[in-house]
């Protein structure tokens, strides 16, 4: 039993003195396996570094692109901050520069006769020589020219509206006896207007104005509404009005074609053949605009033309003449043409008289303020034109004997006409010259437009129109003027209006401004010389009026 048990436990401790792993031998021997394991270890060992190498390289370049963004952000806050500023600093400049032109158009909003010196910054690349700098022609060379240039060339002036007035008259009255009193437009008497009327027409041939205004049958009336300029007004719209047919009693709209029983052969001229549409029958025309109770200019103009032709057709056969209608762009010009070939022009434009004022509101203008159209067709350009022609009347009795004011008119259009034949016509108008001149008229001392006077008034013209086209601002003479006197008559909504800016198209086109003053400098370089050539010479190229004209 004994000897067993010593024999179990010497089998135990030689086992565990033996095993490999508890006390391992010097001398052992490695298995064939292990070397295999040993290279796929250390393959694997290659592979993790370099896998630990291409994740290093991946965290250094997402900390580069962190740090760019961080750069670009803080560059962006910056630039934010930097237009912020700017942003301020813009409108604080826009509040300033509105502030000043407020001050400057309510403490200086009076004609000034002092020549500008001229604003680089303002005319920036525009070339032409300063007002200063003009040297017109003396006193005996101008005198001389006009006396043999305008003065004589504009003599036959009172035979041709002579003429002109008999022809209207008669053709006005065809019109009438055409016409049903009950039903259509009653035509009143013509009022000329304009330089023909005003005793400064230099342009040839010779040229007319004459309004003509007309009224709706009885009982009702045209109720014009008028939009002088004002803060609540659009800038399309300044200077316009609208006409409204208004009833009598009621003071609704209406036509009395709904009201009064008709002939069949009978055309209401507001709203076509007995108002009522009828199946078959000829529509006549109407006048105002389609869902609407105001007056279309382009439907009066068309009703007018139509009423002009057949007018003419009646009395045609007593004239050797024809009668046409002239420049497509403008309906009321007509054109006599006689047998030798030789014609002559004239303008007749329907208008609406406003209340009982001298206030007229024009469909169209042949020649007047340029600028854009009227925004709508029901628009109305609102004209001064009698007021203008009443003004220079009633100066001219308190001016000395043989004033230059429209000496200095004629010649200044003179100038402009010959410039636009030369380069083509620019945005500036003979309107704009006659208003320089009214602003100069209520500025200057009745002694001061002797004739004696005519170079320097001439020269105090022409530096008035240059300081208005360097400013772009050029001030309806009527339209809130609150100097002209009370003695002319105008409303009292014209003369509370807000001032009227003749030239605010150059503020919106620069293109025309550009044009405008370029041909200005220019016709100022070539006055010297024309006038001094036109005193010497004067070309034959004007079409006077026939001796008599025959009439069967």
């Amino acid at each position: 039993m004994a000897l067993g048990l010593f024999r179990v436990c010497l089998v135990v401790v030689t086992a565990i003195i033996n095993h490999p792993l508890l006390f391992p031998r010097e001398n052992a021997t490695v298995p064939e396996n292990e070397e295999e394991i040993i290279r796929k270890m250390q393959e694997h060992q290659e592979k993790l570094q370099l896998e630990q190498l291409r994740l290093e390289e991946e965290v250094a370049r997402l900390a580069t692109e962190k740090e760019a963004l961080e750069r670009v952000a803080e560059e962006g806050q910056q630039q934010n901050e930097n237009r912020a500023a700017w942003d301020l600093w813009s409108t604080l400049c826009m509040i300033l520069f509105l502030v000043i032109e407020v001050w400057r158009q309510d403490h200086q909003d009076g004609p000034s006769p002092e020549c500008p010196g001229g604003d680089e910054d303002e005319l920036p690349g525009l070339e032409g020589a300063p007002l200063r700098g003009l040297t017109l022609p003396n006193k005996a060379t101008l005198s001389h020219f006009y006396e043999r240039c305008i003065r004589g060339a504009t003599a036959d002036a009172a035979r041709t509206r002579e003429f002109v007035e008999g022809f209207v008259d008669d053709l006005l009255e065809a019109l009438r006896s055409l016409c049903n009193r009950d039903t259509d437009m009653e035509v009143e008497d013509f009022i000329g207007v304009d330089s023909m009327y005003e005793n400064w027409q230099v342009d040839k041939p010779l040229m007319c104005d004459l309004f003509v205004p007309f009224t709706p049958p009885e009982p009702y009336h045209f109720h014009p509404e008028l939009w002088c300029s004002g803060r609540s007004v659009p800038l399309d719209r300044q200077g316009y009005g609208q006409i409204k047919v208004v009833g009598a009693e009621d003071d609704t709209p209406g036509c009395i074609c709904g009201k009064t029983k008709l002939g069949e052969d009978m055309l209401c001229l507001l709203h076509g053949k007995n108002g009522l549409g009828r199946p078959g029958s000829e529509a006549g025309v109407s006048l105002c605009a389609r869902d609407s109770q105001y007056l279309d200019t382009m439907q009066v103009m068309k009703w007018f033309q139509t009423a002009l032709t057949r007018a003419w057709h009646r009395i045609a056969h007593k004239y050797e003449f024809d009668l046409a209608f002239g420049q497509l762009d403008t309906p009321g010009s007509l054109r006599i043409r006689f047998r030798s070939g030789k014609f002559m022009p004239f303008n007749l434009i329907p208008v609406i008289q406003c209340d009982d004022s001298d206030l007229y509101l024009v469909s169209h203008l042949p020649r007047g303020p340029s600028g854009g159209g009227p925004a709508a067709s029901t628009d109305w350009l609102l004209s001064f034109a009698v007021y203008e022609r009443h003004f220079l009347r009633t100066t001219s009795k308190a001016l000395p004997e043989g004033a230059c004011h429209l000496s200095c008119l004629q010649i200044a259009s003179f100038l402009l006409s010959k410039q636009s034949r030369l380069t083509g016509p620019s945005a500036l108008s003979n309107y704009h010259l006659k208003t320089a001149l009214l602003h100069l008229l209520l500025a200057r001392r009745p002694a001061d437009w002797k004739a004696g006077h005519l170079d320097a008034r001439l020269h105090e013209l022409l530096c008035f129109l240059e300081k208005s086209l360097l400013e772009k601002k050029l001030h309806h003479f009527f339209l809130g003027n609150r100097k002209v006197p009370e003695a002319v008559g105008l409303p009292e909504a014209v003369r509370r209006a807000e001032p009227l800016n003749l030239f605010r198209p150059f503020v919106l086109q620069r293109g025309l401004y550009r044009k405008t003053v370029d041909s200005f400098y220019e016709m100022l370089r070539n006055a010297p010389a024309l006038i001094s050539e036109y005193s010497l010479h004067v070309p034959s190229d004007h079409t006077s009026l026939p001796p008599k004209a025959a009439v069967s």
